[in-house]
């Protein structure tokens, strides 16, 4: 559970610049914001790893997202996650069951499309420059104004698609969650119901409402 928990987290966290932003790092995420922008949909296909050298863990998943305007829908180890617009469901296939949470219960955080196109007042940023880069992308970090759990991250964009390619996200206990994007395809054909949790398909499914 904590290691899905954290990567909804993630996921959900908010990306930004500050006014005082770096003015290349902050126009190359406005570039990126209205490329993601000018797509009916989006789905992307990615590995995820979480690693805390401390506490010698090490673990990879694989896992997919698909999205639509402020709907998506993520599956990653054992856990589905929906969003239709008006409340989160967060499936666990192992026990059958799901939990329900308000959209307002996450006031703080974003949703996946917000982390592919909106950039605020919450972060400052700057283009950085690694040992061993790929020339092909552009590293730009991100560092929250106001303390939060996340004290960084690192956000990997392909220059020439103009795309998410990775980010990394740093914790106040050492840990590091990478997601590296395998597949992206934009404006594949999508249905209402991609997003929506069908307690008709999961005879049994105990439903936790906390909404």
């Amino acid at each position: 559970m904590k290691g899905t928990m954290t990567f909804i987290f993630c996921l959900l966290v908010t990306f930004a610049y500050s006014q005082g932003k770096d003015i290349k790092s902050s126009e190359l995420l406005d570039e990126v914001s209205s490329k993601v922008k000018s797509h009916k949909s989006v789905k992307v296909d990615f590995t995820y790893s979480m690693i805390n050298v401390k506490a010698k863990v090490h673990e990879e998943k694989t896992g997919n997202l698909i999205l639509s305007g402020d709907k998506f829908r993520i599956s990653v180890a054992g856990r589905i996650i929906f969003n239709d617009g008006n409340a989160i469901w967060t499936y666990i296939e192992s026990s059958n069951e799901v939990q329900i949470h308000s959209l307002e219960d996450s006031d703080d955080a974003m949703t996946p499309s917000k982390l592919l196109t909106s950039y605020n007042s919450n972060y400052k940023s700057k283009i950085i420059k690694e040992k061993n880069q790929d020339p092909n992308v552009e590293l730009i970090e991100l560092i929250p104004i106001k303390q939060k759990n996340i004290v960084k991250a690192i956000l990997g964009i392909d220059k020439a698609k103009k795309q998410v390619k990775s980010f990394s996200l740093f914790d106040k206990s050492g840990s590091i969650y990478t997601y590296k994007i395998n597949k992206y395809q934009t404006d594949a054909p999508l249905q209402p119901n991609d997003f929506i949790f069908d307690a008709s398909k999961h005879p049994g499914v105990d439903i936790e409402d906390m909404r």
